[in-house]
């Protein structure tokens, strides 16, 4: 009987060790994942595929045509860049792995219905939610602007009339617009068939400001100059003395409230010049250089 050397043995085993092994990896390359050992043998690394962003909720999915805030939630949300609704970005104040707390901006031109909710991711990947958010007119400065965007250029001449004829109509547009805010005519404050009969501080600027200036408590109304606009908020009234006077000259709403690099942008929609978002600075540098004027702001 022929001997066998020791190392021509180890030879075979590690042989039959190498098939084994090998035969192993074919057979799971198709039923299953290779085993530890196998990966080892063959040099592979097991890789996990990376999550995407998903939405799971967007809450409320309702709320007012001023704007307000929403809540989003899902996964991989601290990816997100931007927040979309509709058209406009919805600036986002906070965002983790699992929600995202957005600023909702004001529905153009203040108008309802439903506008498409969608995220971006800081590489630039659009993520559509199959989610909607709802404008809906519901506060009394919803009602304000929703009408002051309706008629600033379609006059409401068969409720109101048009005072154009007799020196403006920017205070008569005003007046209605509170009117579709809330208020109430009275013996002061008035417009009856039309423009047919009208009390001088519903449609002519010194009194609209005197009446104000008479009744600020009862109306709910607070003067601030140009200098305080951090104060100023959508549906306010702008007042303007065109030539530094002390006879005021025009009067318009705040339709927007911007901060750009730090300043404050003020925005208004009105009549002569009929307008939805006129620019104050370029009202008083541009259109009429050295004017002054104040606002009034609203509580009610």
């Amino acid at each position: 009987m022929r001997s066998i050397s020791r190392s021509s043995t180890s030879r075979r085993i590690l042989a039959i060790a190498g098939f084994a092994a090998a035969t192993a990896f074919v057979l799971t390359g198709c039923a299953g994942q290779p085993s530890p050992a196998v990966k080892a043998v063959a040099g592979t690394a097991e890789t996990k595929a990376p999550a995407g962003t998903t939405i799971s909720t967007v809450s409320p999915a309702a709320g007012s045509v001023s704007g307000g805030t929403v809540t989003i939630t899902g996964t991989n949300l601290d990816d997100v860049k931007t927040v979309q609704i509709g058209s406009q970005t919805a600036a986002v104040q906070k965002a983790t792995d699992s929600k995202i707390v957005a600023v909702v901006p004001a529905a153009t031109s203040f108008q309802p219905g439903q506008a498409a909710v969608s995220v971006t991711t800081a590489a630039g990947k659009a993520v559509t939610t199959g989610k909607t958010y709802s404008y809906e007119v519901s506060s009394p400065v919803d009602k304000q602007l929703n009408y002051a965007m309706t008629y600033w250029k379609n006059y409401n001449t068969a409720e109101w009339g048009d005072l154009n004829s007799v020196g403006g109509d920017c205070a008569n547009f005003v007046s209605q617009t509170l009117i579709a805010r809330g208020w109430t005519q009275n013996d002061d404050w008035y417009n009856k068939d039309a423009a047919g009969d009208w009390a001088p501080a519903w449609g002519y600027v010194p009194s609209m400001d005197a009446y104000f200036r008479a009744n600020a408590a009862s109306l709910g109304l607070t003067e601030y100059s140009f200098d305080q606009r951090d104060k100023i908020k959508v549906g306010d009234i702008v007042m303007f003395d065109w030539n530094d006077n002390d006879s005021l000259d025009h009067v318009q709403i705040v339709s927007a409230v911007e901060n750009v690099n730090g300043q404050v942008k003020i925005k208004m929609v009105g009549h002569n010049e009929d307008s939805d978002y006129r620019d104050l600075d370029d009202a008083i540098t541009v259109d009429h250089p050295g004017g002054i004027g104040h606002f009034w702001s609203l509580s009610k």
